[in-house]
């Protein structure tokens, strides 16, 4: 397993229900494990009168699943913020590379380096992470959901972002 394993661990229906998925669950694959090349998460779903059941959505192991897969944590704990917002600001941030780590800014200098797709610092990572999140800051879903939920908590969204922040 990697040192970047995210633990797969499952989300409450009522997130799912709020997205506007209708699945009952939502299981989140490690990351770096290999995932269907799937741009979109994909989910069966089986109805019947009485229950609705799933099976498990899985993610693309690349840039692409890991902002679907940071989106549906994010439904469920509260955090705005859309894939453009987010994908614009990893561009511009670390170029989409989750192990990027800045050693010449302020911060760096200060002993706390930027790191990561969205590039955080230790503390704002720490102070900002959703719990069920892996507690790696080069974690790319834990990266970004925890940047979001700063960006959210100072900016109103990671779309409001436009610039280093």
């Amino acid at each position: 397993m990697s040192r970047f394993a995210l633990p797969g661990f499952r989300l409450p229906a009522r997130a799912l229900i709020a997205a506007g998925t209708g699945a009952a669950a939502l299981a989140l694959p490690l990351f770096g494990t290999t995932q269907a090349s799937a741009a979109t998460p994909t989910a069966a779903t089986t109805t019947t009168a009485a229950t609705t059941t799933a099976t498990t959505a899985t993610y693309a192991n690349n840039l692409d699943g890991w902002i679907q897969q940071s989106l549906a944590i994010m439904a469920q704990n509260g955090i705005p913020g859309s894939y453009d917002g987010i994908q614009r600001n990893i561009m511009r941030e670390s170029s989409g590379n989750p192990l990027a780590v800045n050693n010449w800014d302020s911060n760096a200098v200060a002993g706390t380096p930027s790191k990561g797709l969205l590039q955080i610092i230790d503390p704002t990572f720490l102070a900002y992470h959703v719990p069920g999140t892996s507690l790696d800051p080069f974690d790319p879903i834990a990266n970004i959901t925890a940047s979001c939920n700063y960006a959210a908590a100072r900016y109103g969204s990671i779309d409001n972002v436009n610039g280093a922040y």
